[in-house]
């Protein structure tokens, strides 16, 4: 059995499944890890929803922001209705199926055997594997539990910035939210810079990537994340990046999930125009 991790689909069925024979994957006997953002903007979100549902346990997937946005949707939010290209996702047959599946994906995976942890975008400086696992389960209570849809209305802003134990409630579960699906950089300090998007060299000062903070406490576990086109794939600081920008025609990336070192990725050419107007 061989497990692959693949980076951001965001929609893009064609390529995802090209991919998927690149690889050889056979869902009888391997394992698939994908990063989150699943849908938006891509031409088939609706296609690639159903065919990783479909998968079954053959299959781990872990929610992204985009992922959220769409849940946000289907639970009536709709402020930021126009950010998205789901509306046939949302007027699906099967909608409620597919909403009720996506909703109780985790936040965050990891697989002690293989020594490797999955998280959309990334973690707080200040949490450690354990603590970190447990964040994300206090977000996946909230979001699978009967007053979801007050959490979907709530978790949208960026405040507050900074770790606490103490942070309570909502200010609490839209932090761990916002670590795990949005975080790019930091401050020294663990302080979000949820603002700063582009290139690593393009961000202000004093923000750094927030797997570049020398005391973060993950720093001794493997993971592997999505959420950044911009940095393109990275394996450094036990951190492997495989957004590859598939939605704006770049690649969409896998990398073998396993204990060994050499670990190599393998990329298939996106076309261009997969971005929806």
């Amino acid at each position: 059995m061989t497990t692959y991790a693949i980076g951001d689909i965001q929609g893009c069925y064609d390529p995802f499944r090209r991919l998927l024979d690149k690889l050889e994957f056979d869902p009888a006997r391997d394992e698939l890890w994908l990063v989150g953002d699943l849908v938006n903007r891509g031409p088939d979100s609706l296609g690639v929803l159903r065919y990783v549902r479909d998968l079954g346990e053959a299959a781990v997937v872990v929610l992204g922001n985009h992922d959220l946005h769409l849940l946000a949707l289907g639970a009536g939010n709709v402020k930021t209705a126009a950010m998205s290209s789901l509306h046939d996702v949302l007027m699906a047959p099967d909608r409620e199926e597919l909403l009720h599946w996506l909703r109780h994906r985790p936040l965050m995976h990891y697989d002690a055997s293989k020594d490797f942890a999955m998280v959309h975008a990334g973690l707080a400086p200040q949490w450690d594997l354990l603590q970190a696992l447990s964040c994300a389960r206090e977000v996946e209570a909230a979001l699978q539990g009967p007053e979801y849809r007050g959490f979907l209305h709530g978790m949208y802003g960026n405040q507050p910035a900074k770790w606490s134990p103490t942070l309570k409630g909502m200010d609490r579960l839209r932090f761990i939210t916002n670590c795990m699906t949005r975080m790019r950089y930091c401050l020294p300090d663990g302080t979000l810079g949820l603002k700063e998007k582009g290139p690593v060299g393009t961000q202000s000062k004093p923000y750094i990537p927030w797997f570049e903070i020398p005391w973060r406490a993950s720093s001794d576990f493997r993971l592997v994340i999505g959420h950044w086109s911009t940095l393109g794939y990275m394996a450094k600081d036990n951190v492997w990046a495989l957004d590859t920008g598939c939605l704006w025609g770049r690649s969409l990336t896998a990398i073998p999930i396993r204990k060994k070192k050499d670990i190599e990725p393998i990329s298939l050419d996106c076309p261009t125009g997969a971005l929806r107007d």
